[in-house]
């Protein structure tokens, strides 16, 4: 709410003086049973009232976030030669996945204060309101270093090219374990680390073919789509018994 708060104030200032103009490479990710990623470029221009400042000031950052889900986060620690679960943070808000590229480092084209009203960083995206363990933050802090290591949440700083200050773009990894839903691209221009335009649009990401008619099978009919599996796996059971039995003779 505090986001959506913020950047309603950002796109009700007068008329600024540099607009996003975007675009996409794809209106959508279909995932099929063969989905093994892909990748979103994202592009655009910057329309001006007058020629360019030629301080080098300019900021783009481009963001494309996943449908958010909580998740709760557990810490092992190993007792009496078990290693058993002892605390844990639900985390209130994390995107399923995060990516942030910019064409600087994040801390020389916003400021702190930005940030904090508009959550661009990876840090800010995730909000853990509830929790009550001393050290909340290195759970926040597992959860990313987790799904980095998938895929899921990627910062790129030096990932958007800028030509001229006027045209910039970017290529977006998506790995293959892909949430289905909406994703929300927000694309901010920054003067003296300060938002001056915000643009946002929405890449929805689909499965498609077989990988959609499983899927609305296991959640509308479990009980058949149960008895399609042991099937399968029974006929995979005997059909591997009998191929063994060939190689014996």
């Amino acid at each position: 709410m505090i986001r959506l708060i913020a950047l309603f104030l950002i796109l009700a200032l007068p008329a600024k003086a540099e607009e996003i103009v975007l675009g996409l490479s794809r209106d959508e990710v279909a995932i099929t049973a063969t989905f093994e990623g892909s990748e979103i470029l994202i592009f655009g221009a910057i329309k001006r009232d007058a020629p360019a400042d030629a301080d080098g000031d300019l900021g783009v950052i481009v963001t494309v976030a996943g449908p958010d889900r909580p998740v709760t986060v557990r810490k092992k620690d190993r007792r009496l030669g078990i290693w058993v679960n002892t605390d844990a943070v639900e985390v209130d808000v994390a995107p399923t996945f995060y990516a942030v590229a910019t064409n600087r480092p994040l801390e020389e084209i916003l400021t702190f204060t930005e940030d904090l009203n508009t959550r661009v960083s990876m840090q800010r995206a995730i909000r853990s309101v509830g929790a009550t363990v001393d050290d909340a933050q290195s759970f926040t802090d597992a959860l990313i270093r987790i799904r980095s290591d998938q895929g899921l949440y990627q910062t790129i700083p030096t990932g958007v090219l800028v030509q001229e200050e006027s045209l910039f773009r970017t290529l977006i990894p998506l790995p293959a374990n892909l949430t289905e839903g909406d994703y929300k691209a927000e694309i901010y221009l920054t003067r003296g680390r300060e938002i001056v335009d915000f643009y946002v649009t929405t890449i929805p990401v689909k499965k498609v073919g077989l990988e959609r008619w499983l899927y609305n099978l296991a959640h509308d009919n479990p009980f058949l789509y149960g008895l399609m599996s042991l099937s399968i796996a029974i006929a995979a059971g005997w059909g591997a018994s009998a191929a063994f039995s060939v190689f014996r003779r």
